[in-house]
């Protein structure tokens, strides 16, 4: 969604934006090609491989100030302090993630059942297996996975640790295909639970909360704020966001009425797809939406 995000972001060449998910850098260099000699790009992401590729791609480059961490912590960051023109948040695992069977975030190629984005923080998804109660899997299952089957699957899971521990993402993959009952669908058995397991681990619904939240305070006005989303639960959580500081709430008669709404963002345009020329050439954007809003000065009206 490379064009859309461009649009989206409107960038001007004195700005200071940020990207907060820099992945390979895909979007960090449209930016930087549009930015002069006087703006500035400040790269933000968590795992220590895209952050040893920003630096050898950019770290030459005045203009580009790097940090490892998440974009949850982006306020921490001094660099930000003096306000942003722009955000990007393109969320989820990236295809370098998913492509490298060591890091254990694909059910489809055998590794470490790791799954962790910062592979030096917080537990593992093996480690995090060994220790939850089956209620508490079910519960991330049927939450951040949608997992319909999620305590069928939970109570397998249960019933194979007590034999033997999960260390491999192909073994975790095999027992939640061997709970599930045969259908007729083209999707792998296991792509929900993955999915759940490494939102959990990654904290990623929480962190997409401070996040927005921190973006939308450092953003100037005028500023635009951009996020690409990969399912549902974390397209509802920006869209949420976006309108409860662009629209007043409805009114009910059941509360007292409010009164001094004001809002600070604008939504820019509906939410947009991946055209079709791109999922010809990468399937894996076909659930990508991408939503756009811009900061408002303050006193504005939407």
């Amino acid at each position: 969604m490379f064009p859309q995000v461009m649009e989206g972001l409107r960038v001007v060449q004195d700005g200071t934006y940020l990207d907060g998910t820099f992945g390979r850098g895909g979007h960090a260099r449209g930016v930087l090609q549009r930015l002069g000699a006087g703006g500035r790009l400040l790269l933000m992401d968590k795992d220590p491989e895209a952050i040893a590729v920003a630096g050898r791609e950019f770290g030459a480059d005045a203009r580009v100030a790097i940090q490892r961490g998440s974009f949850a912590d982006l306020a921490q960051w001094d660099a930000v302090r003096a306000g942003l023109d722009g955000v990007l948040f393109d969320l989820g695992v990236s295809s370098p993630q998913l492509d490298v069977a060591e890091r254990g975030f694909s059910f489809g190629k055998d590794g470490p059942l790791d799954m962790r984005m910062d592979p030096d923080a917080g537990e593992s998804a093996a480690q995090w297996l060994a220790r939850a109660d089956e209620r508490e899997i079910a519960d991330v299952l049927w939450t951040y996975g949608e997992e319909r089957m999620s305590r069928r699957i939970a109570r397998a899971i249960v019933a194979r640790r007590a034999i033997e521990p999960f260390t491999r993402t192909a073994d975790l993959a095999a027992v939640i295909a061997t709970a599930m009952p045969r259908g007729k669908s083209d999707i792998h058995p296991a792509t929900r639970s993955f999915q759940a397991i490494r939102i959990h681990v990654n904290r990623e619904l929480e962190d997409l909360e401070r996040g927005l939240a921190a973006a939308h305070d450092a953003l100037k006005p005028g500023g635009r704020l951009t996020v690409i989303s990969f399912h549902s639960l974390e397209d509802r959580i920006v869209k949420r966001f976006i309108a409860g500081r662009a629209k007043a709430p409805p009114a009910n008669r059941r509360l007292p009425e409010t009164t001094g709404f004001v809002p600070t963002l604008r939504a820019i345009g509906d939410a947009s797809k991946a055209a079709a020329d791109e999922l010809a050439g990468n399937p894996r954007a076909r659930s990508a939406v991408l939503r756009v809003a811009e900061k408002l000065p303050v006193g504005a009206t939407a």
